[in-house]
């Protein structure tokens, strides 16, 4: 549930799930293990740590159940597994995730890519999942993907989303996120929409997930803040992509969120130096550069000295 203070941000971190999908060179288990522990001690109540989707479509997290089964869990930490079907969940569950994330698309075209099924089909496999997990010590979150926009059908229409998460709502679910799984979203538009889905059901139940594929993951988080959305997902070091979206590139990055909270006097209880830490390991880790602002910038407290030479 949201905190007291109504001005407190809840961030989810998701990148050892959504951040390392896309990477083409693979993270060692006990890499994974290691990033999450780092993690759990930033003071984040909600982590991603993996997923339970066919290796053959998500290689890069085929070992979902030994990095569930090696994490250090700390206390009050929600660590979520994403999965596509019964399967999945039941993997989920016996390697012991906390919450199950379950991914259909607004978009029937990028539903067919992503799942390879019809969105009835998904939807139906959901209440399977629902019957499933009954009695057991598990929550259910389901995401609408491509809810701002589809790289394949372009605009998506309101309404259909608001059907999906009344679909959602009716399943008993105890969360909804709302996914820009390729950074279609604008600020007038999720302000618009974050303020419908809000007539439905409490800020407490509904995260927003933006990519910051064309620039606006920012601006997008900040519109909806200011219409009442209270959970955001984030990456580290900007991490991410969806493999069966063209175009695709990383979540909105974390320690640049946190940083903006901060900023703007925002309350996130998240330990920033340990973030920015965390993410400057990131590219001997990955091999590569991240998109990340602040890691590279430093914040603004993080003044330097004048140059040598200067006149008194």
């Amino acid at each position: 549930m949201i905190p007291a203070n109504p001005e407190r941000m809840l961030i989810q971190e998701v990148a050892p799930r959504d951040g390392l999908q896309i990477e083409p060179t693979w993270v060692p288990s006990a890499d994974k293990i290691k990033l999450i522990d780092g993690l759990s001690q930033l003071g984040f109540s909600r982590i991603e740590a993996g997923s339970f989707v066919s290796p053959k479509a998500i290689p890069a997290l085929r070992d979902g159940d030994e990095v569930f089964r090696g994490i250090q869990r700390a206390p009050g930490i929600v660590y979520v597994a994403l999965i596509p079907n019964l399967k999945g969940a039941e993997r989920a569950l016996a390697a012991g995730a906390d919450e199950l994330n379950m991914v259909l698309s607004a978009s029937q075209s990028h539903n067919l890519a992503n799942m390879r099924m019809r969105r009835e089909q998904s939807l139906a496999g959901f209440g399977d999942i629902v019957q499933a997990v009954q009695g057991q010590a598990v929550s259910l979150n389901a995401t609408v993907a491509t809810a701002f926009g589809c790289p394949f059908e372009g605009h998506i229409d309101e309404d259909q989303v608001l059907r999906l998460l009344d679909a959602y709502l009716e399943l008993g679910v105890q969360g909804v996120t709302l996914a820009d799984t390729t950074g279609m979203a604008n600020p007038r538009q999720v302000e618009r929409l974050v303020r419908r889905c809000l007539e439905r059901l409490p800020a407490a139940m509904l995260t927003l997930h933006f990519h910051n594929t064309r620039g606006l993951g920012l601006c997008n988080v900040l519109a909806a803040f200011e219409a009442g959305a209270r959970r955001f997902d984030a990456a580290l070091g900007g991490l991410g992509g969806c493999p069966f979206a063209p175009g695709a590139s990383g979540n909105i990055c974390t320690e640049d969120l946190v940083n903006l909270c901060a900023e703007t006097g925002i309350a996130t209880g998240i330990d920033l130096e340990g973030l920015l830490a965390l993410s400057r390991g990131l590219p001997a880790l990955l091999g590569h550069e991240v998109p990340g602002q602040l890691a590279k910038a430093g914040r603004n407290c993080d003044l330097h000295p004048l140059p040598a030479g200067l006149p008194a």
